[in-house]
């Protein structure tokens, strides 16, 4: 018997922002080569002037990673480990973290002790002032503005936890078991209906959205990316467990108000229990996960290895800031009158 290999695929899973993503992305289906690759990534970093929200590295950054998740179906699961795609994810991680840590406001260290460091992390979240993309939704925002709101949550949310769950290999003793307790929950605690990722997906079609992993993609800017990238890179890196855990313990602490806002805005607007039982899921789970990840999970950590808490609160510093420009991007476009999508056609 004769056996051919399948014919590469003639279109790209997701549409390139510049010649490095387009690259990645015909070399992750399997339609081209990865040599050179490397290449690119330092000549798209050394033309980038802003790498946060510059669409081809933060486009190339989101492919690359889900090769790792095996999130997308679409990419060889065999160039995942392609020295020369690991190569080029190295090239743009490194100025990826030097730019955050330029622009994310770094806090005081307090002692690296459970209860020090979680009311520290409380305080630093009570104090956050950024934009609030909830109270808009609550009072606000149109249905088409709560459709776009979906579509850019989609990105992380229809993964939600993964990122985080790279730490539990990493983590001993006290952190582990909080990290666990809390991804449990994230997972449905053994009900594949309550998975909070599959909950989301079930508000996406309810608000008559693609519920598929990564459908928007195209649709949402750089600066959307640039989120779930942060959190990957800090998942994936063991050197960063200590910036992932810190991230985790701020992000559960900004969550059960807001969702609380969003569930009544989506209320407000119409859309029915299929689409607000995720937000309402949220307002009681993660009202638990913030007392466990501020000291269970973060203190215990920073307790048990102290040269881990400066960037335990780098993370948690620094999940306020990204998700406070993503809040930013989408308030100042409805501000204007404008669509927060890179392509406002996907809602017509």
């Amino acid at each position: 018997m004769t056996w051919t290999l399948p014919a590469p695929p003639t279109t790209r899973v997701f549409t390139a922002r510049g010649p490095l993503s387009a690259a990645l992305l015909d070399a992750l289906q399997g339609a081209g080569t990865s040599a050179g690759a490397a290449g690119l990534a330092a000549q798209a970093v050394a033309a980038a002037t802003d790498v946060i929200r510059d669409d081809d590295i933060q486009l190339s950054l989101f492919a690359l990673y889900a090769s790792v998740y095996g999130s997308v179906a679409e990419f060889d699961a065999a160039r995942e480990w392609d020295p020369e795609l690991i190569e080029a994810r190295r090239l743009l991680e490194d100025p990826f973290e030097v730019a955050l840590r330029g622009l994310v406001p770094m806090p005081a260290l307090p002692e690296p002790s459970q209860s020090a460091v979680a009311s520290a992390l409380f305080a630093l979240t009570s104090a956050d002032a950024g934009p609030s993309l909830s109270r808009h939704l609550a009072k606000k925002a149109t249905r088409e503005q709560a459709r776009e709101f979906l579509i850019q949550r989609s990105i992380y949310t229809l993964r939600e936890a993964d990122p985080h769950s790279w730490a539990i290999p990493r983590l001993h003793g006290r952190a582990k078991a909080a990290l666990v307790e809390i991804q449990a929950d994230e997972y449905g605690g053994g009900r594949p209906d309550r998975v909070h990722a599959e909950i989301f997906a079930k508000a996406m079609r309810g608000a008559e959205l693609d519920d598929r992993y990564a459908g928007y993609v195209d649709a949402v800017p750089a600066i959307t990316l640039c989120s779930l990238n942060m959190m990957s890179m800090f998942g994936v890196n063991r050197r960063l467990a200590g910036a992932i855990v810190g991230h985790l313990a701020a992000f559960e602490m900004t969550s059960s108000i807001p969702n609380r806002l969003y569930g009544d805005g989506l209320r407000r607007l119409g859309f029915g229990e299929d689409v607000t039982d995720y937000f309402d899921e949220h307002v009681e789970a993660d009202a638990v996960h913030e007392q466990i990840a501020g000291r269970d999970l973060a203190g215990a950590l920073a307790e048990d290895q102290p040269e881990l808490l400066a960037d335990i609160m780098f993370g948690a510093a620094a999940c306020l800031t990204v998700d406070g420009l993503v809040g930013a991007h989408l308030l100042e476009a409805w501000q204007r009158g404008e669509s927060s999508l890179r392509a406002p056609g996907v809602l017509a």
